[in-house]
């Protein structure tokens, strides 16, 4: 066989090869219409209920300087040390997509002179954050964050506010197993002799200890209260707690605190152990978990105090608290739990058509329905009447405007009451104030 002619024969095989698919990145995921009322439902939530307590909406860049991380979060923890996806850019700038929201928040704080405003700033945001850790259930390298944050108010009663506005969103959504693990790290001046306390105890179990508690040990030895690794938790069982430490005035701040959650009958849990992960906290630290089926502690979300991070930024001392949460993990939550929300998107009017004439006219009827804040619904694809009225009754549709092979020739709409099943034939041009006088009337 000629070498040419074999050559065309290996084009045409390789041509009738099947195309492999394109995938995801790894620990990126799409979120799919089966999810989105899930997400919905919790945000709307969290929405509704910041707006009520008084918070107003922010929206922060996903690309930040990345030494708003590294003076922010901390150089010494393992978002800034592992996960940040930080790159340079043409111009030379060092930039990090933003792995959590606070840093970004008091940023802003600062450069838009928000310590001019009526104190204290009340500001809640949304929005995707990037980590580069491992995926795993209800984690992933690009996930979304709901949080809040208020800032210019030391008082122990914000603290309790913050805590409960945390505790009633998850409530809210249908999380009602969820519980609240408390603690307080004291601030610099305390933390500083107990940090000495704890040096000295771990130094005499060094050998018990992983690799990088190992090398936390004098770089930030609070950290190694939080490691996940199995023996370095049975260490900790051990060692000096904070809350055994602290200065008078932490002291009475966290006191204050636990009254405050008494008062308002919100259960917690003290941890002597939790520090949460990030280097700027102070006094209050607070987690809300939810127990896995093996009985282990799984966090939902998390937050503190952060009074010294306005100033180590640049900015005048201020004190301030804040929470976020991972939507992906609530909404993992929920559909374990199986919760039954109601998610039908419901209308006003259901538009049904029968024939090509009578789709143009729906069309223009679509129209002048929409620019009257009337909510619509239509199935143009569908051939049936009795298929469309069956997807007027899914949307609980309170009229189903039909329009057939006549009522496009005479400009008519049947107006069908989906309740009583009656009908009336009214003109095109009345068609929308008859609508509105109905839908007032029901």
């Amino acid at each position: 066989m000629p070498r040419v002619k074999k050559e065309a024969i290996k084009e045409v095989k390789k041509s009738k090869r099947k195309t492999k698919p394109i995938q995801t990145v790894k620990g990126m995921k799409d979120i799919l219409p089966s999810e989105q009322f899930l997400w919905d439902y919790i945000l709307d939530n969290g929405r509704k209920l910041c707006m009520e307590f008084g918070f107003g909406r922010i929206e922060t860049p996903i690309l930040e300087q990345t030494e708003l991380f590294q003076r922010g979060v901390g150089t010494i923890t393992d978002i800034v040390e592992k996960e940040m996806f930080s790159f340079e850019t043409k111009g030379g700038d060092n930039v990090s997509l933003r792995p959590e929201g606070t840093a970004g928040v008091v940023r802003s704080y600062i450069e838009n002179g928000m310590s001019k405003w009526s104190q204290p700033v009340k500001l809640y945001y949304e929005g995707q954050m990037f980590r580069y850790e491992k995926p795993q259930s209800g984690r992933y390298r690009q996930f979304h964050h709901f949080g809040f944050e208020i800032l210019g108010d030391s008082c122990p009663a914000i603290d309790a506010q913050v805590i409960y506005l945390a505790w009633k969103i998850f409530q809210k959504s249908g999380i009602d197993d969820a519980v609240i693990q408390l603690n307080s790290i004291g601030c610099s001046e305390c933390r500083s002799v107990y940090k000495k306390m704890l040096v000295d105890y771990y130094e005499m179990k060094i050998n018990k200890l992983c690799h990088d508690c190992k090398r936390r040990l004098n770089e930030n030895p609070l950290r190694l209260l939080d490691c996940k690794e199995e023996k370095c938790t049975q260490v900790s069982f051990s060692a000096p707690q904070i809350i055994d430490h602290l200065c008078q005035p932490c002291h009475d701040h966290f006191k204050n605190v636990l009254e405050f959650l008494d008062e308002l009958e919100i259960p917690y849990v003290l941890n002597s152990n939790l520090v949460r992960g990030l280097d700027y906290y102070t006094r209050t630290v607070f987690e809300i978990c939810q127990s896995d089926a093996n009985g282990n502690q799984k966090s939902l979300g998390g937050g503190g105090r952060y009074d010294d991070l306005v100033k180590t930024m640049g900015g005048e001392e201020t004190p301030a608290i804040g929470f976020s949460f991972g939507v992906e993990r609530v909404v993992e939550s929920l559909l374990k739990k199986e919760i039954k929300i109601d998610h039908r998107v419901k209308k006003d009017v259901f538009l049904v058509q029968l024939g090509d004439m009578a789709r143009k006219k729906i069309l223009k009827l679509f129209d002048k329905l929409i620019d009257s804040n009337i909510a619509v619904g239509e199935s143009l694809g569908r051939g049936s009447i009795k298929s469309q009225l069956r997807m007027a009754n899914k949307t609980s549709s309170k009229f189903a405007l039909i329009i057939g092979q006549k009522e496009a020739l005479d400009d008519t709409v049947i107006i069908r009451d989906m309740e009583s099943g009656m009908q009336e034939v009214v003109t095109m041009n009345d068609i929308v104030d008859e609508i509105k006088k109905r839908l007032k009337n029901k």
